[in-house]
């Protein structure tokens, strides 16, 4: 087994633990605002290992990326994220929300975690998880 393939691997495992986080945040129906507050962490930290964990699968398989943009774009075209659009608006907004809060911005950004970036990030986790015995 090459190193590669082990990388993604171990950062799969890490992807991992972090959606589970994430899918447990999004299953509750209410939440205070340090909640939401841990949601939006939650999307956040899961965000950033998906696609490291993506461009690590890639490198796996012989396709060299740099930036999240690019690791995105190739993940598409190689069929392993089916909403490209989707994962865009998640670069985007994943990078605002790390450099600003506000209790309305968060409040959205609940709302739009549980109804289009979680299914997004599980489809991907989904996906990789199929390959992770390969």
């Amino acid at each position: 087994m090459e190193l590669k393939d082990i990388r993604w691997k171990q950062r799969f495992e890490n992807f991992q633990k972090a959606f589970l986080v994430l899918k447990n945040s999004v299953q509750q129906k209410n939440y205070t605002p340090l909640e939401a507050s841990g949601l939006v962490k939650a999307f956040e930290f899961t965000f950033e290992l998906a696609w490291k964990t993506l461009k690590d699968f890639l490198e796996a398989n012989g396709v060299d990326t740099k930036t999240p943009r690019e690791v995105i774009k190739q993940a598409f075209s190689s069929d392993i994220i089916k909403d490209g659009h989707t994962w865009m608006i998640m670069l985007e907004i994943r990078n605002e929300l790390s450099h600003t809060y506000d209790e309305s911005e968060a409040n959205k950004a609940v709302n739009i975690i549980k109804e289009h970036y979680y299914r997004a990030i599980e489809q991907v986790f989904e996906t990789l998880g199929k390959n992770i015995n390969d």
